[in-house]
């Protein structure tokens, strides 16, 4: 009797939109979604670091992926929320937010409908890109965590406008 392999199981990856452009997250990075608000502003900031909220009893840095992307920052409805990922880092996770229009839906995806990222035509830094989903006709930009939410990127650019002065 032949031993069949087994194929790998699906991933889950969430949907959500910004700027009317839809992106994906692979769903083992979500810790939770939570609505808009209670959120510090620190003067001094970069834009794309909104500020920080208290996730019972955690200080989470919120990053509004608009800006991050390099786009104007997103106006707040009552649709937006903050998802909340956690980011691998070498000692363990770190919590961070990002700012999004809207959360969609959980789809899970076959190992071959992930597509290899686009070389051209893609309106974010290509690193951003883990790849891409095609969903009736659609097209979700699935974003590289690691990437979009590299802390030691983001800590380079606090800290070169730090040494600047501002």
């Amino acid at each position: 009797m032949l031993a069949t392999a087994e194929a790998p199981p699906p991933r889950q990856f969430l949907t959500l939109t910004l700027g009317g452009e839809l992106f994906a997250l692979p769903i083992e990075h979500i810790r939770e979604i939570i609505e808009f608000g209670g959120l510090t502003e620190i003067p001094l900031m970069p834009g794309f670091l909104r500020g920080v909220i208290n996730l019972r009893g955690a200080v989470v840095p919120v990053v509004d992926l608009s800006v991050r992307f390099g786009r104007e920052r997103r106006t707040i409805d009552k649709r937006t929320c903050i998802v909340i990922l956690e980011v691998p880092q070498e000692d363990g996770l770190q919590l961070l937010g990002i700012i999004v229009d809207a959360v969609n839906a959980v789809l899970a995806v076959e190992p071959g409908q992930l597509e290899s990222r686009p070389t051209f035509g893609a309106r974010i830094r290509a690193d951003f890109i883990a790849g891409i989903l095609k969903q009736d006709e659609q097209f979700i930009i699935v974003l590289d965590v690691s990437q979009v939410l590299s802390l030691d990127e983001l800590g380079e650019l606090v800290g070169s406008l730090e040494q600047a002065g501002l």
